[in-house]
């Protein structure tokens, strides 16, 4: 019976185009109703039409989509999709993943009846262009012209950007009903995927705040939050600068979905600027992109604007906004893989409320947003008043010009994808570099390994040596489909100093720096390739234990693992103790340098469990402790504000994934007092604010805001609970947090946050100043220790590199530069430099003289490894990290921020040796 019932819904849906009456005129109306101006009216979604047997989203919610004052949360969403796959056979519906806090995604795939039946063929076709060594260029043409180009829409990744999970559902309802040519159009020769919400748990977070709190606002620039403090458990705007890390569940269903299928075009929906920006940037392009990909860009934006110019709809523009360098942001896959990544940028209210918005005076590059440009040629008015509906209409209307350019272009577009691999592949023949290798023998053979799999998740093949000199060194070879992105992660990024406008996001990602893992890049083939064995799984690093004795020996070189390690043994065995050297030292006939670990109270096969699961190569032999100290692992605790997660949410989530126990605290524990009793170290992550932030938190003039579970708000008190969200810790808290240090705890604040706590008054030898002309983008760069002897420092070498993005730094006394234990770049202060002149009233020694005259100058590292750096003069000798003197405990002020976006686990390890030596900082 449910194929006899399709079947009759397929034959009124065929008859449907020749009956007028059959247009949703109550929808149609509404959508006008809702529509503020006739300027922002697109006559390409001003029609819907009304079919018997499959569900508006009128007939559905009882109202239209873009109605004031209506938002869904995710479970509506995927009911009325559910809605649509049963009454309709050109939508499927499938689960395509599951979120941190179980939630599911799942993609929508439309397209004819046709090509439904026939999706694993048209598979096939794009995962054969996907890779050109396995079909010649005639077979390719063939597979173009037989193939259809798939549209990959994702909707609300940034949960605050509240339209497109709506929009949507009324583009699927329009591409399942409409029986205009258009439509038929798109749905015969294009396949249409749907991520309907990408990250779920943020929307529904959202949509209760949205009715708990913004919808009876009425004036958008009143101060109020219009989002809340948490999205996902984790991530908050970060989310789609996952794409490297590939580490939130948002991110690995997107590069799931993209494997899958090979999308041609993937098209990221935002809201920001006013009134639709369509993506192609100003430059400077990643010049690893391929300039077939750059000229789509063009070339699709420029169709869109001309769709939306003839429909009379204002303020559409490209070019002026984000740059197009930076391969991190999840849509990036598409790019980073030969397909087509975009994005657009709609004027959002963060609900569906209507407000007076006055952007007379926004800029962007460097333009008023309301003169007229060559990339913007029919511009707003400087105040609109927007609703909800306005920001559907630009977005489908802009959607359905793009599905259209892909129909009407499919051949070309796949021809184009399969050119894109070709010239992959010619990569090694073309370029310099014909090959990368990374080295079997390495300070942290567990991150090699890591750095391998990250590579493979990317899609790039990489490849182990079997047998002869070079055996188990990984090689990756440059003539495979995505070899110009293995290029893009494996060497320095080199950031145009003369870029006109500023970048948008960091600028440097080379991987064998962030990981700590030495990757060579080779003019020639180094391998024979006989000897080379294609990596068919994820790798890990196994280590051993070597030598006799009762105790383990760890030859410390800043491993990301140990401190891991260290918790893991602690849950072994009762009776394990670990140690730390502090000098070298002879034992029996090997030397024990400063920093090595020694575990004791652990049985031979728990130490070889130890060693094979973290990576991590132990010396079996008795130790003594003489010179060592016994590590105390430490009570931690991380503090939260409730205006700015951003960071925190990453650093919850690397403890976690470290196995490192936390504590999560907020301002109410603060103001509660007593935390030594309870903490030994406390960790704040970079947030931005300054000290009156930190101080204030959120306007407590819109108190009290509870952040609590309730039945009609379910989503909220994730990941943490407070009563009310307003208010900081005040004077008090901030008292408390003073105590806890003055009684021997150690406070451990990052990049911003260290600003923060200085200006508070505590660590009184620092002080925060921003250093004229310093820009310092997300760029990697050298520093240098500046005190051999501290434990912060153990297993890194005098001089070695971090990652750094801009932000003020802290200076201190010079006959305080005691508490400065790392420096950036390798030269000193100019109050530090060597006085050579003449000294009034003392002779000069005539053997200094002639030192003086003889003296080489230094060759000096350069500052910049990778990335981009302007003045920077006024940062090379300044302090990195500070380790500071309280009462009887420490402040150690990170200036840059070890933790970043899970990307820089090279730095994490002097994070790690905080932790691990947090009770002998002293020393």
């Amino acid at each position: 019976m449910k194929h006899l019932s399709i079947t009759f819904s397929l034959v009124i849906f065929l008859i449907h185009p020749v009956c007028s009456q059959n247009h949703e005129t109550d929808y149609e109306s509404k959508i006008k109703e809702f529509t503020t101006d006739t300027r922002f009216f697109a006559e390409s979604v001003g029609s819907i039409f009304d079919h018997p047997s499959i569900p508006s989203p009128l007939d559905h919610f009882g109202t239209i989509i873009g109605a004031a004052g209506v938002m869904h949360r995710t479970s509506e969403i995927y009911g009325y999709y559910k809605a649509l796959s049963d009454a309709s056979p050109n939508l499927i519906m499938d689960q395509s993943g599951t979120t941190e806090e179980g939630r599911p995604f799942y993609l929508i795939t439309i397209s004819s009846q046709s090509n439904i039946t026939n999706l694993v063929r048209y598979k096939d076709i794009l995962s054969k262009l996907a890779d050109p060594r396995k079909i010649d260029k005639e077979t390719a043409d063939q597979l173009a012209r037989d193939g259809k180009p798939v549209y990959y829409l994702n909707g609300g990744l940034h949960s605050p950007e509240m339209g497109s999970p709506e929009m949507l559902m009324e583009l699927a309802y329009r591409l399942v009903t409409d029986p205009s040519d258009e439509i038929k159009n798109i749905l015969e020769n294009s396949i249409v995927l749907i991520n309907p919400v990408s990250e779920p748990d943020g929307r529904d977070k959202q949509v209760d705040w949205y009715y708990r709190y913004s919808k009876e606002r009425t004036d958008w620039n009143d101060g109020f939050t219009r989002s809340p403090p948490y999205w996902g458990k984790y991530v908050y705007h970060d989310n789609n600068r996952d794409g490297l890390q590939v580490s939130q569940e948002l991110t690995k269903n997107i590069f799931r979905v993209f494997f899958d299928w090979h999308p041609t075009i993937m098209l990221d929906l935002h809201e920001s600027v006013p009134l639709l920006y369509i993506s192609t940037g100003t430059g400077p392009y990643n010049e690893n992109v391929d300039p077939i990909t750059i000229g789509e860009w063009q070339a699709i934006s420029n169709h869109e604007m001309t769709a939306l110019a003839a429909q009379g709809m204002p303020g559409v523009f490209n070019w002026a906004f984000y740059d197009g360098w930076w391969p991190g942001y999840g849509i990036w896959i598409a790019n980073n893989h030969n397909s087509i990544g975009r994005f657009y940028e709609t004027f959002g209210n963060a609900g569906a409320n209507t407000y007076l918005r006055d952007i007379s005076r926004q800029r962007i590059a460097g333009d008023l947003i309301t003169s007229r440009e060559w990339y913007r040629p029919d511009p707003p008015s400087g105040k609109v008043f927007w609703s909800a509906r306005n920001n559907i209409n630009y977005m489908q209307a802009g959607v359905l010009a793009s599905l259209t350019y892909a129909a009407d272009n499919g051949a070309t577009l796949l021809k184009n994808f399969y050119k894109k691999g070709v010239n992959n592949v010619m990569t090694g023949e073309k370029g310099k570099v014909k090959m990368f290798a990374i080295p079997a023998k390495q300070r942290d053979p567990a991150m090699a390994a890591y750095l391998v799999n990250q590579l493979q998740n990317q899609g790039i093949e990489v490849h182990r040596v079997k047998d002869g000199e070079y055996k188990n060194e990984y090689a990756v070879l440059l003539d495979q489909p995505y070899s110009k992105l293995a290029v893009d992660l494996l060497t320095k990024q080199n950031y145009p100093q003369d870029a006109k406008f500023p970048p948008y996001d960091d600028i440097a990602w080379t991987l064998g720096y962030l990981y700590g893992v030495e990757v060579q890049a080779i003019d020639s083939m180094k391998y024979d390739r006989s000897r080379l064995t294609l990596l068919s799984g994820l790798e890990q690093y196994k280590g051993n234990v070597t030598g006799e004795g009762v105790d383990y020996i760890l030859p410390y070189k800043a491993q990301s693992g140990v401190l891991t390690a260290i918790y893991d043994a602690k849950n072994r065995s009762k009776k394990m103790k670990a140690y730390v050297v502090n000098k070298k030292t002879a034992s029996g006939n090997d030397t024990l340098n400063t920093g090595t670990i020694i575990l004791k109270g652990l049985t031979s096969a728990q130490a070889q469990e130890l060693a094979a699961k973290h990576g991590l190569d132990l010396m079996a032999g008795n130790a003594g402790i003489d010179n060592a100290h016994e590590i105390s692992l430490p009570r931690i605790a991380v503090y939260h504000s409730w205006y700015n997660t951003q960071d925190e949410g990453w650093v919850r989530f690397t403890l976690e994934q470290k196995g490192i126990p936390y504590t999560s605290i907020d301002k109410d524990d603060l103001k509660t007092g007593k935390l030594r009793s309870l903490f030994d170290v406390i960790l704040i992550p970079s947030q931005r604010g300054g000290a009156t932030g930190f101080i204030n938190g959120l306007n407590d003039a819109f108190g009290p805001m509870p952040y609590i579970k309730t039945e009609q708000y379910p989503s909220h008190g994730t990941p943490d609970a407070t009563s009310d969200m307003t208010g900081g810790p005040g004077h008090t808290g901030v008292g408390n947090l003073a105590n806890f240090i003055r009684e021997g705890g150690v406070l451990i604040p990052l990049e911003a946050s260290a600003i923060s706590i200085a200006d508070l008054g505590i660590g009184r030898q620092v002080s925060s100043f921003s250093p004229g002309g310093l820009f310092h983008p997300g760029s990697i760069v050298t520093v240098k220790s500046r005190n051999n002897t501290s434990p912060i420092l153990y297993g890194f070498p005098e001089t070695f590199h971090v990652f750094k993005g801009n932000g003020e730094l802290l200076s201190t006394a010079i006959y305080n530069r005691n508490l400065m234990i790392l420096q950036y770049g390798t030269k000193a202060l100019e109050d530090e430099m060597e006085y050579t002149g003449e000294i009034m009233g003392m002779k000069k020694p005539e053997d200094e003289k002639k030192e003086a005259t003889e003296k080489k100058t230094e060759k000096s590292t350069p500052y910049v490894l990778s990335g981009m750096v302007r003045n920077e003069k006024a940062i090379i000798g300044q302090g990195a990290i500070f380790n500071v003197p309280y009462g009887s405990g420490r402040v150690v002020f990170f200036t840059f921020n070890p933790l970043h976006r899970f990307l820089n686990h090279h730095d994490s390890s002097l994070l790690w040796n905080v932790l691990i030596n947090w009770n002998y900082l002293d020393k």
